[in-house]
C-alpha cells in the first residue's frame, strides 16, 4: 500500500450525525454503545432461538426502530419501503448478534479466510520443466582498489568474489554493518540489525565454502527483510507502537528459504505503518539520492538501504505499489512476481488477495538470482525442516502458492519476442513522457518489435474496496478497540480512517467487486495475448492498479533523474502470469544498454566527494 490511494470520492460531501450513528448502531461498533457488553446471546447461537435472540436483542437496542434502517441505507446508496423495513427489523438485529459472537473468537494475523485468490484462468497453461539457467557471470571480477566500493556491486559480482575466496562474507558482512551505523540514523531504514545472527551467518558460510560446500550464488551475501517478515528470536513490530515488542516463535518461509541458500541476514527494515508509505514508529525512511525526500513506502527501508549501499539485496512486499513505488523513488530494481509465486507464510496479512513478496536488487539480474531462491511453496527447497511454520510441519500454509518452474534466460531474445506498450499511456502529457518516451526508442535500437495494447476497459478504481476491506478485516480489533489512536499518522488518507470506512462497504459490493474483478482478469489474459511482454509507464495509465488486481509480475528499473529534484524516474516491464523469466530478461537488457541502475547516490559513495548524475 503506498501514498498512490488517493482519497474516496463521494456523492454528497457529509452526511448527518443521525446517518452515522444508525448505521454504527446498524453493524455494532458505535463507541460505549448498548452493543459494548455483549458477547454472546443465550451462550451461544444454538442453545436459543432466534425469537429469543431477537428479544435478547431489542432489549439492547431501545432505539433501533425501522428509522435506524432508513438513516443507515443513505450510507450505501440504498433505498427500501417502509414494509421493507419493517420486514428486515428481525433479521438485522439478529445478525448484530451473529457479529458480536465473531468478534469473541481470538483471529490472529496469519489466519486466512476460506476464500482464496486464485490469478489463473481456467484455460491458462504455464510451464511444466524447470530447464538450467546459466547465469553468465563474469569470472574475471576483481576486487575494487577501495574495498567499499564493494557495497555497490551487484549480487553477481559479489557472488564470483566470495566463491573465489578473494573476499570472505564475514568481510561483506562487517563492511554492510559499518554502512548501517554510519548511515541509518539519517535515513532510517533499519527497525532491527540482526548483527550477532549476521556474524554468525557470515562465519559458517565461510567456513562452509572453505570446505567446498558451496550453496550457490546467494551463500554469504548478506541481506535485510521488511519488517512484516517473522524473523524467529527476533520482533517484527509491522512498523507500528501497537505492535512493538512482538516477537514471533517461528520465521517466515521466504527467510528460510535464504537461510537454506546460504545468504546472511543483517537487519529487519522499515516499512510505513502497517504497510502504507515510508512513516513508521521510527520516524520518516527517507531516499539517499534527496534526504529530504521520503523513501516512498511501503517497502520504505528495503529499498532505500539497497540504494545507499547498505546491503546488497532485500525482501518487500505489494499490495497496490509498496515495491515498485520505493524502487522508483530510490533509483533500484523493484521486482513484484505473480500473485502467490512466494510463499506469505509467516508474513504480515493487509490482503489476502493481494499481498504479493518479492525481491528489491541493484540490478534485473539479481532480481532473477533471488527470485530463484525463494519462490514456490515452504517446502520446496526449505532446508530448516520446518518451512517456517511454528508447529514444525514443513507444510504450505499459504494455499495461493503454487510450484511453477522458473525458466530464465539472460539474454532477451529480441528476434522472436513481441513487446507491447500501453499506447495511450505514452502518448498522454504528463510529467516524465520524455523520459518514456526514451524508454521505447531505446528499445527499437535494441531490435525490439514494439506492439501497442490497451489495458482493460473496466475501471480498476472502485475495486480498490477490496484491498480496504481486506486490510479493515486483517487488523479488525485495532479498530474496534481504539487501538487505532496509536498509529503515527492520524489524517483522512491513512490507515485510521480507512479501516474505518471500510466498515461501512456492503459484504454485497465486495462479492460484487471480485466478481468484476473476475472480468479484468479475463479482459487483461486477453489485452496482451498477442505479446511476450509489455512496457508502461510506472505510474500513469492505470497499469499498477490493474497488474496488483490480477496478480501479473512486473519490474520497475530506473530510466533516469529528475532535473528539479535530483530523483530518480522509472519505467516498468510486465509480463504474462508465472512468467517472470522473460520480464526479468528484457529489464536486463534494458539495464545493459543504459546503466542507470549502476549509478550511486553522491552523499553515500564510498570515500569524499561527489559524483554526477545524468539527468
Amino acid at each position: 500500500m503506498t501514498h498512490l490511494i488517493r482519497h474516496w470520492k463521494t456523492a454528497a460531501s457529509f452526511f448527518f450525525a443521525g446517518v452515522m450513528a444508525a448505521s454504527l448502531m446498524f453493524i455494532g461498533i458505535a463507541d460505549r454503545g448498548p452493543l459494548a457488553g455483549i458477547t454472546s446471546i443465550g451462550g451461544g447461537y444454538d442453545s436459543v432461538s432466534e425469537s429469543a435472540r431477537y428479544r435478547n436483542m431489542q432489549d439492547t437496542l431501545p432505539s433501533f426502530t425501522a428509522e435506524s434502517i432508513r438513516e443507515a441505507e443513505k450510507l450505501y446508496g440504498l433505498s427500501f419501503s417502509d414494509a421493507h423495513r419493517d420486514s428486515m427489523m428481525k433479521d438485522v438485529i439478529t445478525q448484530l448478534g451473529y457479529y458480536e459472537e465473531l468478534r469473541g473468537y481470538d483471529i490472529g494475523n496469519d489466519v486466512m479466510p476460506a476464500m482464496h485468490f486464485d490469478p489463473m484462468l481456467p484455460w491458462h497453461q504455464s510451464e511444466e520443466e524447470q530447464h538450467s539457467i546459466d547465469w553468465m557471470l563474469d569470472e574475471q571480477v576483481e576486487l575494487p582498489d577501495e574495498p567499499e566500493e564493494l557495497a555497490f556491486y551487484p549480487v553477481e559480482k559479489l557472488a564470483v568474489l566470495i566463491q573465489s575466496g578473494a573476499v570472505t562474507s564475514e568481510e561483506l558482512t562487517r563492511m554492510f554493518l559499518e554502512r548501517i551505523r554510519r548511515y541509518d540514523d539519517e535515513l532510517k531504514t533499519v527497525v532491527t540489525l540482526t548483527d550477532s545472527l549476521a556474524l554468525a551467518q557470515a562465519r559458517r558460510a565461510d567456513r562452509e565454502i572453505a570446505e567446498g560446500n558451496y550453496r550457490g550464488l546467494l551463500h554469504g551475501i548478506p541481506y535485510g527483510t521488511k519488517d512484516l517478515l517473522d524473523l524467529k528470536g527476533y520482533p517484527a513490530s509491522w512498523g507500528s507502537k501497537i505492535y512493538a515488542g512482538r516477537e514471533p516463535d517461528y520465521t517466515a518461509a521466504v527467510i528460510s528459504k535464504l537461510e537454506a541458500a546460504g545468504a546472511v541476514h543483517v537487519a529487519k527494515l522499515s516499512l510505513g505503518e502497517l504497510a502504507w508509505g515510508d512513516v513508521w514508529f521510527g520516524g520518516m525512511t527517507r531516499t539517499p539520492w534527496n534526504t529530504q525526500y521520503g523513501s516512498s513506502g511501503s517497502s520504505a527501508g528495503s529499498a532505500s538501504a539497497v540504494a545507499a549501499g547498505l546491503i546488497p539485496f532485500s525482501i518487500g512486499s505489494e499490495t497496490l505499489g509498496s515495491i515498485i513505488s520505493p524502487a522508483t523513488r530510490n533509483g533500484v530494481t523493484g521486482f513484484r512476481p505473480t500473485f502467490g509465486r512466494v510463499s506469505r507464510q509467516g508474513v504480515m496479512a493487509l490482503s489476502w488477495s493481494m499481498d504479493k513478496i518479492g525481491p528489491v536488487t541493484r540490478s534485473a539480474h539479481d532480481a532473477a538470482i533471488v527470485f530463484d531462491a525463494i519462490y514456490g511453496p515452504a517446502n520446496r527447497t526449505d532446508a530448516s525442516g520446518d518451512g517456517g511454520d511454528a508447529t514444525g510441519s514443513g507444510y504450505e500454509k499459504d494455499p495461493s502458492v503454487r510450484d511453477i518452474p522458473f525458466n530464465y534466460d539472460p539474454e532477451f531474445d529480441f528476434e522472436n519476442k513481441r513487446i507491447g506498450y500501453i499506447a495511450d499511456a505514452f502518448e498522454s502529457e504528463h510529467g516524465y513522457h520524455e523520459f518514456d518516451k526514451r524508454v521505447l526508442e531505446k528499445l527499437r535500437d535494441l531490435g525490439a518489435e514494439l506492439v501497442p495494447v490497451s489495458l482493460p476497459e473496466i475501471t480498476a478504481a472502485p475495486m480498490r474496496i477490496i484491498l480496504n476491506v481486506e486490510a479493515a478485516a486483517a487488523f479488525d480489533e485495532v479498530t474496534r478497540s481504539g487501538k487505532d489512536t496509536m498509529m503515527v499518522r492520524q489524517v483522512r488518507d491513512a490507515w485510521p480512517n480507512v479501516f474505518r470506512a471500510a466498515r461501512f462497504v456492503p459484504a454485497v459490493e465486495y462479492i460484487q467487486a471480485n466478481r468484476i474483478r473476475t472480468l479484468l482478469m479475463k479482459q487483461m489474459d486477453e489485452a496482451i495475448s498477442d505479446v511476450d511482454v509489455y512496457v508502461s509507464p510506472s505510474f500513469v495509465g492505470g497499469n499498477l492498479q490493474v497488474t496488483n488486481l490480477t496478480g501479473h509480475p512486473s519490474v520497475s528499473v530506473p530510466t533516469g533523474f529528475d532535473v528539479e529534484s535530483g530523483l530518480p524516474v522509472s519505467i516498468t516491464f510486465n509480463g504474462h502470469l508465472y512468467d517472470e523469466g522473460t520480464v526479468l530478461s528484457l529489464a536486463r537488457a534494458w539495464q545493459m544498454a543504459t546503466g542507470y541502475h549502476e549509478k550511486i547516490p553522491p552523499d553515500f559513495a564510498p570515500g569524499s566527494g561527489e559524483r554526477e548524475r545524468d539527468e
